[in-house]
């Protein structure tokens, strides 16, 4: 199939989509502090000051435009503007998300950069609002992270003569098998790509079945495990420690974090909680659920089940349970942890990415559900730097053997942090790329 009958194809069935999905972006919009206004940033109506801003970038070969759709996404991006900044201190970066929180993490990101960075809402991907955003803002490059191969921006930017490259790019096999199934319709598309840059070496051999000519494979490693520039904030991890002891949990205490939960996760591991404080009746409970939106009924699921949840935001007294109703501040939680267990692995298929908590250097456990990060999981089951359970009783026995074992959980932390070791440099590989 042609990429212009790609397009067609695809638009034919965009609307189709856009519909269906409209109702339930509305209410993730609302539930997550968006506006009106940024349903018209996303269709390229900007305002005079927005426009401004970029217009005060540098211009020509040195404005990139790099979209990253959410907070995980931003992380990664944050982490390469960062390293750009700082070897081609002339580049102006426009940063593009999709989500309120992905906008607020970047605004707070681009507020530190002396005016290089402007954030501005992602486009949505009907035809000609692409076309429109890089008519405004007239980049020399478009840099996707991971996984956000939008057909009309792409096409679009390659019609102008943009490059577009892929970063940080991952392929799960589900994924492949998707795409292989859809190839003829898949295959224009990505081969509009001027190069992809992936994590792991398996996955060069993935995009290459996907079309791709192998000079525009390269594998750089991922960006997010990259040991360098991963230092936490301090000041952050600070606050944060002030946020403990106002609840009454101090830095003497076994603390238990549940990292980016899934509904019915949290009240499963909340009851484990329980049994586990019989033999270790200080232990501390942080939740971070993945979905911040259902925190208010998670304060009542986690009360009934027998527990004293506070939220973060709101302490009232002491406690031993406090439910992260905040966002941004993962990262730096992952400092403040005793032993972390990963969410979306036990009740839900997939996971949630463990990499932040093994560069923390803290014990790592998850359910049997990681397969969206299976070249990671394998990396750090074999250099015994994490630890995967089939259920939660397993997970219980575990966690009860760690808390009994500070030196065991030094171990396992600094060999998770050590197998990390292999995508030094990741976040550079891309730089020079690029």
């Amino acid at each position: 199939m042609s990429k212009i009958l790609s397009l067609c194809l695809y638009n034919l069935v965009l609307p189709i989509g856009v519909l269906c999905m409209l109702p339930g972006a509305i209410r993730k919009m609302r539930q997550r502090g968006g506006h009106w206004r940024d349903l018209a940033q996303r269709l390229g109506s900007f305002s005079e000051t927005q426009l401004q801003a970029v217009a005060a970038l540098p211009g020509g070969k040195d404005r990139l435009w790099i979209h990253a759709v959410s907070v995980g996404e931003v992380g990664i991006a944050t982490k390469l503007i960062a390293l750009l900044l700082k070897t081609r201190p002339q580049t102006g970066i426009i940063l593009t998300t999709t989500t309120p929180t992905g906008y607020a993490q970047a605004a707070g990101f681009a507020a530190s950069q002396a005016g290089k960075v402007v954030v501005l809402y992602s486009p949505l991907d009907l035809p000609g609002v692409g076309a429109r955003f890089l008519s405004q803002l007239t980049p020399a490059q478009l840099i996707l992270v991971e996984a956000e191969v939008w057909p009309n921006l792409v096409s679009s930017a390659v019609h102008r003569g943009i490059p577009v490259s892929l970063v940080n790019a991952r392929l799960s096999p589900r994924s492949e098998r998707r795409f292989l199934k859809f190839g003829f319709f898949i295959k224009p598309i990505f081969g509009l790509l001027h190069q992809v840059l992936v994590q792991e070496p398996e996955d060069v051999r993935r995009w290459t079945g996907l079309g791709l000519p192998p000079e525009r494979v390269h594998h750089t490693g991922s960006i997010k495990f990259d040991p360098q520039g991963a230092a936490p904030d301090v000041a952050q991890v600070q606050a944060l420690r002030a946020v403990l002891e106002t609840a009454g949990i101090t830095s003497n205490q076994p603390t238990l974090l549940l990292a980016s939960t899934h509904p019915g996760e949290e009240i499963l591991l909340a009851q484990m909680t329980l049994r586990l404080r019989q033999k270790h009746p200080s232990l501390a409970l942080l939740i971070v659920p993945r979905h911040v939106e259902r925190a208010a009924a998670l304060m009542q699921e986690l009360t009934a089940a027998g527990l004293q949840p506070q939220c973060r935001s709101h302490i009232q007294a002491p406690t031993l349970d406090l439910l992260i109703d905040t966002t941004g501040e993962l990262r730096a939680w992952q400092e403040l942890a005793t032993l972390v267990v990963v969410g979306k692995s036990f009740l839900a298929t997939g996971g949630q990415n463990p990499a932040e908590a093994v560069m923390a250097r803290k014990p790592v456990l998850f359910g049997p559900h990681m397969e969206n990060f299976q070249a990671l999981i394998d990396l750090l089951l074999v250099r015994q730097g994490a630890v995967q359970v089939p259920d939660v009783v397993a997970l219980e026995t575990s966690l009860n053997h760690l808390l009994d074992d500070p030196a065991q959980r030094q171990t396992l932390g600094d060999n998770g942090h050590a197998a990390l070791s292999l995508h030094e440099g990741a976040t550079a590989k891309t730089v020079d790329l690029l």
